[in-house]
C-alpha cells in the first residue's frame, strides 16, 4: 500500500525503489523525489482501510446468488463474479 500511497500523493513519481522500510521515489528522468513518510503511511493507511472495507469475491458471489433466487437486480461488482 505504501507504494500506491506514495503515486497517489506524488503524481510525478514513475518508479519506486524500496530497501527494508526506505523508499527512494523518482521522476521520469530519474530524479529523485523527496517524499513525506508521514503523509505517505497516513495515506498508505487510508488506502488498506478501503480496501479492508471492500466484500470480499465469496461475500459478493453469495449475495449475487441471494439476488438472482429472489429476482433483485446485481450490483456491478455482484455481476462480476459470475460473468464468465
Amino acid at each position: 500500500m505504501k507504494h500506491q500511497a506514495i503515486y497517489n500523493l506524488y503524481p510525478s513519481v514513475k518508479s519506486i525503489k524500496q530497501d527494508g522500510e526506505t523508499f527512494i521515489a523518482y521522476d521520469i528522468n530519474g530524479n529523485e523525489v523527496s517524499i513525506d513518510m508521514n503523509s505517505v503511511n497516513t495515506k498508505a493507511s487510508e488506502l488498506q482501510a478501503i480496501e479492508d472495507a471492500k466484500p470480499s469475491r465469496e461475500d459478493l458471489k453469495t449475495s449475487a446468488k441471494a439476488k438472482l433466487i429472489a429476482g433483485e437486480a446485481l450490483t456491478e461488482d455482484e455481476a462480476n463474479t459470475i460473468v464468465l
